[in-house]
């Protein structure tokens, strides 16, 4: 949606004009005075807040040594900023239009204290300009060796505006390749027959803008040989990053403005032959909504410390993101198997039929794993019970594949077929996958709870203690535990025709000293259950700490929660871990109960909000809150959903990316910009940006090779 100038006879807005627009400040004293100035009556009776969400003022209104450059990306006031520059005649030359920001009439004593309010400002910035000349002349030169004082706007000479306009097209391009993931490089030269020559993508997409008509370009290149680039590598990897900092910087703002936020990181993909680390931000928006946007990928580093240092120091110092304001960090890790095929049409038919064969007394079983074999069924909280149901359907599929001797299948797939096959009839594998299904049976139910509904998570948290008791039974009496999963995994096995022995690696490292009262089930108990089990006692523990069950039992604010527990709730207590984040901590206790009081007597005909997403959409929250800070806070933790689909489309957009990309072909940069394919970008600001760092590769010849040389990265 386009930001409106609330100024008097302003017209602009942000989708046609380059200008920055400005909130109205949340300081009620500096507020008023924008409002004065603004000369606008409908104003007056709005309070900062509402202001601050809906309002904006654009640049043309402040004069330029109140507005500063904190970064290439983000144009920002000075703390003191004041709109003074307005247009409070230009509607009396027309007195019959209707216009929408009537001005106010001022009186004589209105126009007197405005008067001399405005000599007061005047004297004022007289003393703070000769306080800043004295200065000045003490410090002739900053620390940068740059003048403090922003330089006049300067007009464009014809070769400079010719020069931004050809970069604009550069960047359009670039853009549009990113939007529509067309890679930048075209051909493979191993692909083309030798002495052929084929431009890349960018080139490509060049020359047919110029036959298209765009004359900047044309007149750039009518006298370049066909056979060059137009634009050398170098420069198309400064303009992509440029691109993605101001494409990500739209989203950091918001961040920004929300303050609090939660980093997600998702599992290792591999760009181009590197592996990076995709970073995703949840944050609330300004109009209540929980969102989970992707924000880049980071290189990634198998030293965690190294890891750690390099991912602070992007969040932090390239980012611009305060580390104070994180109040969630969630860090998704997972394996998948060594060898894989892809899943065909056909292949499916073939499974059909092998599974049909094998539960032809069992229908309505044999449907279920059918059904489930066309979902994502490796991303369910019972994979490894589903694995084990499947498991001798998928073998004798994969044995029909590798031994069919016809043209049903290609070579391809006879050779990976026989390649699982084999992989899956390892008694290793057989016993590791029946010793997970048993010991995650005891974290199941927990599990599914964390990604339900509200409710569900609330009562989870509670339940961690009973699932850690469980496990610490098992630990115990582990002899007896490990028997029954143990006889499970052999008669598997017995099932396709496996022979149950000792690794052969085991084996091998005995060199002759091999102990003959070592078992199959003695070996696997110690290497295999005994470890699982501590395992995943500890990992519950680390991950949820006390401090985080206590924020989970915060979600008793959510009225459906509180009707659950009949409206005896105590958050004051859990809530005291967000004292910090709270407007008016004072007031918290008095507030909860007011807070409890509405639900508990509310009207026969209301229901209760059953999500923090419908919480923070009621009309009257405003009225509390110390309850939408902390519900605002709860909702960022990583264990809760984004409950509005909507809203949480940066993970899916991105795994949509690399599904349809192929890994050579995948870009950091052109990844950012399909991925937020829909954020507005400024490209006047992508070209100032840059001018201002790359000044010395302006000249045209320097983007454009010699007919006899390698293209090579300029330094």
């Amino acid at each position: 949606m386009p930001n409106f100038c609330a100024a008097p006879n302003c017209t602009r807005k942000s989708t046609q004009s380059d200008l920055a627009f400005f909130r109205f400040p949340r300081d009620p004293a500096r507020c008023q005075r924008w409002v004065e100035n603004c000369r606008r009556a409908d104003l007056e009776d709005k309070t900062p807040d509402q202001l601050n969400k809906h309002y904006r003022l654009c640049a043309k209104h402040f004069e330029t040594s109140m507005i500063c450059r904190s970064s290439p990306y983000r144009t920002v006031l000075r703390d003191n900023a004041v709109p003074t520059i307005f247009d409070l005649t230009s509607h009396l030359n027309n007195p019959h239009s209707r216009h929408r920001k009537r001005i106010k009439e001022l009186s004589e004593d209105e126009i007197r204290t405005l008067k001399q309010q405005k000599i007061d400002e005047a004297f004022e910035r007289k003393q703070a300009t000769q306080e800043s000349n004295e200065n000045n002349e003490q410090n002739t030169v900053s620390e940068e060796g740059g003048e403090e004082q922003e330089e006049k706007a300067v007009p464009l000479t014809p070769e400079e505006r010719e020069n931004k306009d050809y970069l604009k097209s550069l960047f359009e391009i670039l853009i549009l390749m990113g939007k529509q993931n067309i890679p930048l490089d075209g051909h493979n030269v191993d692909e083309l027959p030798e002495g052929i020559f084929a431009s890349d993508n960018f080139q490509a997409l060049l020359e047919y803008r110029i036959n298209g008509g765009d004359e900047v370009l044309r007149k750039r290149f009518e006298m370049t040989a066909v056979n060059l680039e137009y634009c050398s590598k170098t420069q198309q990897k400064q303009m992509l990053e440029i691109c993605e900092n101001c494409v990500r910087e739209e989203t950091l703002r918001e961040v920004r403005d929300s303050h609090f936020f939660s980093i997600v990181t998702d599992e290792v993909v591999d760009i181009a032959g590197e592996e990076h680390l995709p970073v995703l931000v949840r944050f609330v928006d300004d109009s209540h909504n929980l969102r989970e946007e992707f924000i880049g990928f980071l290189p990634y580093e198998a030293d965690p410390e190294i890891l750690a240092v390099k991912f602070h120091a992007t969040i932090t110092e390239k980012w611009g993101l305060n580390m104070e304001y994180c109040r969630g960090q969630a860090y998704i890790v997972s394996s998948g198997f060594a060898s894989k095929m892809k899943v065909s049409p056909q292949l499916l038919v073939e499974l059909d039929n092998t599974i049909s064969a094998l539960f032809q007394d069992n229908d309505e079983k044999g449907n279920e794993l059918k059904k489930i074999c066309r979902s994502q069924w490796t991303g369910r909280h019972d994979t490894f019970e589903v694995l084990v149901d499947l498991l001798q359907a998928l073998v004798l599929c994969l044995d029909t594949v590798s031994s069919d001797l016809s043209v049903r299948w290609n070579n391809f797939i006879v050779g990976r077929a026989f390649v699982l096959s084999n992989a899956l009839t390892d008694f290793d594998f057989i016993v590791t996958i029946v010793i997970m299904k048993n010991v995650l049976s005891f974290t199941r139910a927990f599990g599914r709870n964390l990604q339900g509904q509200t409710s569900d998570v609330f009562f989870a948290a509670g339940s961690l203690t009973a699932v850690l008791h469980s496990l610490n039974e098992v630990m115990e009496n582990i002899e007896v535990y490990h028997e029954f999963w143990f006889e499970e995994a052999t008669n598997l096995a017995t099932k396709l025709d496996v022979q149950i022995k000792l690794p052969g690696k085991f084996r091998r490292a005995q060199q002759g000293n091999f102990d003959p009262d070592m078992t199959s089930e003695n070996y696997y108990k110690e290497i295999l259950s005994v470890p699982t089990v501590e395992h995943i006692i500890q990992e519950l523990k680390d991950i949820f700490s006390e401090k985080h069950l206590k924020a989970l039992k915060c979600l008793s604010l959510v009225p459906s929660v509180m009707g659950q527990l009949k409206f005896n709730t105590s958050e004051e207590h859990h809530a005291d871990m967000f004292k910090n984040d709270l407007p008016n901590p004072d007031t918290l206790s008095a507030e909860l109960h007011c807070w409890r009081i509405k639900w508990k007597h509310r009207g026969k005909d209301i229901e209760l909000p059953a999500t923090i997403y419908e919480a923070l959409h009621l009309p009257d929250i405003k009225f509390f809150p110390n309850v939408y800070a902390l519900l605002k806070v709860l909702c960022l933790l990583p264990v809760m959903k984004v409950e509005n689909e909507k809203y949480g489309i940066g993970r899916k957009r991105l795994k949509a990316y690399l599904k349809n990309t192929l890994t050579g072909q995948r870009s950091s940069n052109l990844a950012l910009l399909n991925i937020n394919f829909d954020i507005k970008h400024d490209l006047d600001l992508m070209v100032d940006t840059y001018i201002k760092l790359y000044p010395d590769k302006l000249e045209f010849q320097d983007c454009i090779p010699s007919n006899n040389s390698e293209v090579t990265d300029d330094a």
